[in-house]
């Protein structure tokens, strides 16, 4: 110890650890954890880019070993763990970590189940593509150099990337006493933002957001709520809310399923399917059955396989709340500016900062660009002139006694450059050609050209952004993809998933017991006139047919019962099913009562404006009319919407425009019109007024509205029999009359054609009806095959009925 005598300083150990501390920190934050603002890359990454670089490890080379990256990285520019630089790189390779993987790999690069990949020594890895551009013109002095950690060569500080990396590809890293978390984006969506910004340099972080929608991650999903992302731009941070894209479909073979595609960013897919499969064995999630992973080469694959009795919507939003396929993607855009200090940064600096290097590396690589063309053109000079000169060159040369002496002598006497003198001495014979004189000339007049140019880009800020702006064209052209993360506007606890649900229509269908199911509009081929029809229903124990209609998907659908109740659900929480499927169980959907019926169903579409009143008809004629509006908030219990007398039943609802005019029919062959302004709008516990006196015996089948400014002659009323019998009768054979009368008649009734089962007002945009039996046979034909007929007539046979059986419904087309 006698030789460390007089070196060693004791010291306060507060101190020396504050100080080691912050050194530490320091390194960690600089060198290791946090990416550089203008190249998006972490030390590590930029090291393992640039020795691939320098290996000639370019995209169209051949693939390495792994290995051998590895020791390069370690060996020059790294001073850390072998297996630090091989995750990393490996991470850089995943098309499931990064948005625009910068390394191709060739064997096991890991999986989104967790799966490690393969020893170094297996796998084989080069430059992918998008990555030449972050070291395009790297050897042009672009940007910086620093020694490496022994002082043997070096290595860039910053790379000269055309792409802006930390926002493409985002990035994670976890340093001392702070953190970065950067999601990735679209690549053209920023290209188009970053150009944007160019032009505008005042632009907000909402001019912006019309380019750059919000992150892009590479497992797809989707993201909800515009306002969460446009706060993380605006301020650097904040929560992204992510869900996977899970679809319900029914098959025949094993019922209903939930298909899961696409899951949220950084989500283990094994881990996920463990853990729902750990919810099903703990009770936490009923109704699931069976859980495979399908996935293949063609893509993900989650099938979820549902018992008989489950309700899809709520056990998929069970997985949405207990598991993985819904997250938060945290924000926190802090990032090195000038690679030394940390700043949170907003989109708009983000963009900023990048541009500003493209600026800075497009006016090195032309300030660099320039000193070789002026040096070249220089040259290009000096040999036209000793070109013009060549025979006393030649006489010179020949008569100095050495090199050098030639070098002094033709330096001397024609003043040449040093470099110039050189280059001529070195000038072969060939030159003297004339074809080789014409090329010289050409390749000066060009220098010159490039020289101007180069000198009037510099001198313009303008002219510059122009180049960069058509650098990104180029790039963005070469490697811009379609966005694969839907982005969902609203907010997620303000509409769920309706967003996500398509509106299309289908066709609903109800019966008697219950059963309640959606199918696509074409799921029924049209048939001729008096077919026999097919099974469009797989009922239960001899289940009846009692309701047939068409909505959209978003429609308020609306339930209303024989006892004056309604009740609510949406189209698409109906679930679509097969046209043999016997459909769901009502109680599935609505909290109805084991003594309420269902008579009437209707579906409300949002603004429409010819749907201000629902107009209701009960079976002993009693009329009411009500403001939709009364209706806005019906709770899972239901509520009133008529008043009964006791006895009597709520029959038929219908939507009006508050002008129209109104048609009753009864089952005994009478109907009524009148004008819908005769019954004045009620409270919903109000119980009516009379709409039609009824004979004996004799019910409301059905009403129709007839549409204010409707041309009368277009209109038909379309009856139909129980025992397939029907007819249309124009609609201006009934005049209007007051409400309250008997009406007039409207169908001969006899054994032959039964009692009227259902009434519908017809218009030149119809052009097919279908009819259901209470057996559930459907035929799907054309209106214009059904006769047109005076009132007091029978009908035509539009379905050949069995003998038990008799029509139940008919809807339009």
């Amino acid at each position: 110890m006698s030789e460390l005598k007089g070196l060693i300083k004791p010291r306060e150990i507060v101190q020396e650890m504050q100080e080691s501390y912050l050194d530490y920190a320091m390194s960690v934050i600089v060198s290791r954890a946090l990416p550089d603002v203008r190249d998006g890359l972490k030390p590590v990454h930029r090291r393992i880019l640039y020795a691939m670089y320098k290996m000639g490890l370019s995209p169209q080379a051949k693939f390495r070993k792994s290995a051998a990256v590895v020791g390069e990285v370690l060996a020059l520019y790294h001073p850390h763990g072998d297996i630090a630089v091989y995750d990393a790189m490996v991470r850089l390779a995943q098309d499931f970590s990064l948005r625009y993987p910068l390394v191709k790999g060739q064997g096991n690069f890991g999986s989104i189940d967790g799966d490690s990949a393969a020893a170094y020594r297996y796998t084989e890895a080069k430059l992918a593509p998008i990555a030449e551009s972050l070291l395009a013109d790297i050897e042009k002095e672009t940007v910086n150099f620093k020694d490496n950690f022994d002082g043997r060569v070096q290595e860039p500080v910053v790379l000269p990337t055309i792409i802006p990396n930390l926002l493409i590809n985002g990035i994670m890293g976890i340093a001392v006493g702070m953190a970065t978390s950067i999601p990735p984006h679209n690549l053209a969506e920023v290209i188009d933002g970053a150009v944007y910004l160019a032009d505008n340099p005042d632009a907000g972080v909402d001019d912006l957001m019309q380019f750059i929608k919000g992150p892009d991650f590479p497992t797809g999903g989707i993201i909800y709520n515009e306002n969460d992302i446009r706060n993380a731009y605006s301020t650097g941070r904040g929560p992204i809310i992510m869900r996977a894209k899970a679809d319900i479909v029914e098959s025949e073979k094993r019922g209903f399923q939930i298909i899961i595609t696409e899951i949220p960013f950084q989500v283990n897919k094994a881990e996920l399917i463990m853990k729902i499969a750990d919810l099903v064995k703990d009770k936490k999630i009923e109704g699931i059955r069976d859980v495979r992973d399908e996935s293949d080469r063609d893509g993900m694959r989650i099938a979820i396989d549902l018992k008989q009795d489950a309700f899809p919507r709520k056990v998929l939003n069970q997985l949405f709340s207990y598991t993985e396929l819904q997250k938060s993607f945290h924000v926190n855009t802090l990032a090195l500016v000038d690679g030394i200090q940390p700043q949170i940064l907003n989109l708009k600096e983000l963009l900023h900062k990048f541009i500003e290097h493209r600026q800075e590396v497009v006016r090195r690589r032309s300030e660099f660009d320039l000193r070789k063309a002026k040096e070249r053109a220089h040259i290009l000079e000096g040999i036209k002139k000793a070109l013009d000169h060549i025979d006393e060159i030649i006489k010179l040369i020949k008569s100095s006694a050495s090199k050098e002496d030639a070098f002094v002598n033709l330096k001397k006497k024609f003043s040449f450059s040093d470099a110039q003198t050189t280059a001529i001495l070195e000038m072969r014979l060939q030159t003297l050609a004339g074809l080789e004189r014409k090329k010289i000339e050409d390749e000066l007049k060009e220098k010159k050209g490039l020289i101007a140019y180069l000198e009037d880009l510099l001198a313009s800020k303008k002219k510059m952004l122009i180049v960069i702006k058509k650098e990104f064209a180029e790039v963005k052209e070469k490697f811009a993809d379609e966005r694969k993360t839907r982005i969902v506007k609203s907010a997620l606890r303000e509409i769920g998933e309706e967003e996500l649900i398509p509106e299309a229509d289908s066709l609903f269908m109800m019966t008697q017991g219950g059963y309640l199911k959606r199918m696509p509009p074409n799921s029924l081929k049209a048939q001729k006139r008096g077919g026999k029809g097919l099974m469009g229903i797989a009922t239960k124990d001899e289940d009846i047919v009692s309701h047939f209609f068409v909505a959209n998907t978003h429609d308020d659908i609306m339930f209303f019962t024989n006892s004056g109740k309604v009740f609510q659900t949406k189209g698409y929480e109906i679930p679509e099913s097969t046209r043999q499927s016997k459909g769901r169980s009502i109680v599935n959907f609505l909290q109805v009562g084991a003594e309420d019926k269902i008579t009437a169903i209707i579906p409300i579409s949002k603004n429409d404006k010819e749907k201000k009143y629902l107009l209701m008809v009960t079976a002993k004629g009693v009329i009411k009319k009500v403001a939709t509006d009364e209706f806005g908030q019906i709770r899972k219990s239901g509520m009133i919407a008529i008043k009964l007398k006791s006895g009597d039943q709520l029959k038929w609802v219908g939507a009006t425009s508050g002008s129209d005019e109104i048609i009753l029919v009864t089952s005994d062959g009478m109907a009524v019109r009148f004008k819908e302004r005769d019954v004045r709008a009620m409270g919903r516990n109000a119980a009516g007024v009379i709409g039609i006196r009824l004979d004996k015996d004799a019910l409301v089948i059905g009403a129709d509205v007839i549409r204010s400014g409707s041309d009368v002659k277009d209109l038909k009323l379309l009856v139909v029999m129980e025992k397939g019998y029907g007819k249309r009768t124009q609609i201006g054979s009934y005049k209007v009359q007051k409400r309250g009368g008997k009406g007039v008649l409207t169908a001969k009734i006899t054994a032959k054609t039964g009692n009227i089962v259902s009434a519908h007002v017809t218009s030149p945009e119809n052009e097919e009806i279908i009819a259901v039996s209470r057996k559930g046979q459907v035929i799907r034909t054309e209106l214009k095959t059904i006769s047109i007929l005076q009132r007091a007539t029978q009908g035509v046979r539009i379905m050949k009925m069995d003998t038990a059986d008799a029509l139940a419904s008919v809807v339009l087309f």
